[in-house]
């Protein structure tokens, strides 16, 4: 059901965890499906330098999760800015319909620790 690269981000997830009080943190939610994703991200200068995540959810939310913490590395805030849930879609090898969300949630993630970063918290 799950492609191979899915299931190895499910198992074997990467940046699990969170950087503490001096990183910037957001947690964004679907109401739908009641996954719950918190991304905790460090920058060196304009650079993200550590990130890591939390999830309650599904297989591909931790997937998800999991591929985007290896995406968001080294990226600059105007390269966070360009993500699309594509960018998670082909990083899992492709999600199914029902799993969309889950890029969803990623998305929404990365919105919201950009909304924090512009308004300076």
């Amino acid at each position: 059901m799950y492609p191979e690269r899915l299931i190895d981000h499910f198992q074997n997830p990467r940046n699990v965890g969170d950087l503490g009080p001096d990183a910037t943190a957001v947690e964004v939610s679907n109401p739908a499906c009641g996954d719950i994703l918190r991304l905790s991200v460090r920058f060196a200068g304009e650079r993200v330098a550590e990130v890591r995540y939390k999830v309650r959810g599904c297989t591909a939310s931790i997937a998800a999760g999991s591929a985007l913490t290896e995406w968001m590395t080294g990226k600059s805030r105007d390269e966070l800015g360009a993500f699309t849930t594509a960018v998670v879609d082909e990083a899992v090898g492709g999600l199914p319909p029902a799993s969309r969300h889950a890029a969803v949630l990623c998305a929404d993630g990365v919105q919201a620790l950009l909304q924090r970063l512009r308004l300076g918290a």
